[in-house]
């Protein structure tokens, strides 16, 4: 399971699936307060566990958030509350009340839009994305030290592809969303009314790094990027 760092103190964890031309990524940022953003499905805990602990004691996380509540984000959330005792979930206020609080062992530390979490030298913005990637209760974070945005689903790329690039990832996205729209996974990013403009928010933060749970992270010009990302997302879903 390669493990790369791509922004100062956050490293990249990710694993492959064959099967599906997949890659999965858990984003772990080693700060006085660990945070561990994705927690992958219930089967990779055991990898993911082990990829943590060539950086850091495991037990130590104190933070585990997501973007919203589905197997990839959160599956294992309940595996890292047991070994990690003073761990505690992040995520949208409406994820904690909805889902999360009842499926956790420890109630989640619920974010509005534009709190900031505090975990040592890094500082995390909550902005709140119904519906960006998917799902109404869907939020990320923005790391306002280094400006790496956890993007979720965003930026989505099928392949085994480089963890981290500074070469422009948008003809990939695109070919990953045209793709889901001919098969089975056909409207799995919803477009709304409001689409563009919580793309437009978050083109403001002006991220440096872009960490997407599938396929490479991006370093450059990330509100051009998400500018961009926001017209193809308009082309080929809206």
């Amino acid at each position: 399971m390669p493990v790369t760092e791509i922004a100062a103190d956050c490293y990249r964890i990710s694993t492959y699936i064959p099967e599906i031309d997949l890659q999965f990524n858990q984003f772990l940022i080693k700060d006085e307060e660990p945070l561990l953003f994705h927690t992958g499905m219930r089967t990779l805990f055991p990898v993911v566990r082990e990829a943590v602990a060539t950086i850091m004691d495991p037990a130590k996380i104190r933070w585990i958030s997501f973007s919203h509540f589905e197997a990839d984000e959160c599956g294992s959330l309940n595996e890292w509350l047991q070994i990690a005792p003073t761990a505690e979930p992040v995520c949208s206020t409406i994820g904690a009340m909805v889902s999360v609080n009842d499926f956790s062992l420890r109630p989640a530390k619920g974010m509005n839009d534009g709190d900031v979490l505090n975990t040592g030298q890094h500082s995390f913005r909550f902005v709140q994305t119904p519906h960006v990637p998917h799902c109404w209760e869907a939020g990320l974070l923005f790391d306002e030290t280094t400006g790496t945005l956890l993007c979720s689903d965003l930026f989505h790329q099928n392949g085994d592809v480089e963890p981290a690039t500074t070469s422009d990832v948008i003809d990939r996205a695109r070919k990953t969303l045209i793709d889901y729209q001919a098969g089975p996974f056909a409207n799995y990013m919803p477009y709304t009314k409001h689409t563009d403009g919580i793309m437009q928010r978050l083109a403001a933060l002006e991220p440096r790094t872009i960490a997407p749970m599938h396929g490479s992270a991006y370093a450059g010009n990330g509100a051009q990027a998400i500018r961009d990302l926001a017209v193809v997302m308009r082309e080929v879903l809206g």
